[in-house]
């Protein structure tokens, strides 16, 4: 049996470069998610006080969501901070998960709010209030002006990362809420229809639903070892056994570390005479040039005898 200490030499010089990648990238995410938090927050004062005084349910709604974003943005800035932090002994691969358990945080903590302003405005339903429409309609407006701009803040970074994508998730809620509460508004000014402001609360109160199930499942899926979404692993296989060298590949495991980062071990088996280092270098430059796969531990071991090449991937 020949072990991967070549595979381990080469796995870490693109790690390495990959690492001031991924410190460039986090600054831009600390940046985004800053003026996202900034932004929020004085939206959060504007439709509470708003929703308060004009006694609008789908404002105050919209602003108990602009409440939990300022909390999500705030956990979204802590764990951004923490997986820039430099990996040590006793967290040898770093902190990539914390972007993780933030996500699965706000996806519990979106859950919970949105049960508490379906419940508001079911009880609305029953006993419509008097609502002035204009300024309702104002502070939409410029809610969803603020979530506009501040989704394009987060969007860059929500392609590669989990936990700005869970912000982001909250701040689309807030933009629907704000174009619910803006319905709204409109329905009462033109048509007098005072329950729109408690169904616009029942509208977002489902977009928050559909937003925290979709964050709790990326979350779990990443802490349970998942094979990234995008990753077909018996595509992997077919293109590993088709390097020249290798005989079989078997015991094939890809996983994410944090989003944006995953990772691979696996057995190969080698055809007689065929060089170990350049079959392991071979392999992790598929893995990192055609799938994004860096961090990769290729054990390379003879190949049994009799062995059917074609046998089982996995």
């Amino acid at each position: 049996m020949t072990h991967d200490h070549g595979a381990h030499a080469h796995s870490h010089a693109h790690s390495h470069d990959g690492g001031h990648a991924h410190s460039h990238a986090h600054a831009s995410e600390s940046t985004a998610l800053s003026r996202a938090f900034a932004l929020t927050a004085v939206m959060f004062v504007v439709e509470g006080v708003g929703g308060l005084l004009i006694g609008s349910v789908a404002l105050i709604a919209d602003a108990g969501h602009m409440l939990t974003d300022v909390g999500a943005l705030g956990i979204a800035l802590f764990a951004a901070w923490a997986v820039g932090q430099p990996r040590g002994r006793r967290h040898s691969f770093g902190y990539g998960r914390a972007e993780v358990l933030a996500a699965l945080l706000n996806g519990f903590l979106l859950g919970g709010v949105s049960v508490g302003i379906a419940g508001e405005s079911i009880a609305r339903l029953g006993a419509p209030r008097a609502i002035d429409p204009v300024p309702m309609i104002g502070i939409a407006a410029l809610g969803l002006v603020a979530n506009l701009v501040s989704g394009f803040f987060l969007l860059r970074g929500a392609r590669s990362s989990l936990n700005v994508r869970a912000a982001l998730y909250h701040v689309a809620g807030d933009a629907a809420g704000s174009l619910a509460a803006l319905g709204a508004g409109a329905a009462i000014l033109f048509l007098g229809w005072t329950s729109a402001d408690a169904i616009a609360g029942i509208v977002i109160a489902g977009l928050l639903v559909v937003s925290a199930l979709r964050l709790i499942r990326d979350s779990v899926h990443i802490l349970l070892e998942g094979a990234p979404r995008h990753l077909d692993l018996d595509e992997i296989a077919r293109r590993v056994r088709d390097v020249p060298g290798v005989a079989r590949i078997h015991d094939l495991h890809i996983w994410s570390v944090g989003s944006g980062f995953p990772a691979m071990s696996a057995h190969v088996d080698l055809v007689a005479g065929a060089d170990p280092e350049l079959v392991r270098r071979a392999v992790h430059r598929l893995l990192h040039q055609e799938y994004a796969v860096a961090h990769t531990t290729i054990q390379t071991e003879s190949a049994p005898p009799l062995l059917q090449v074609d046998g089982p991937p996995l």
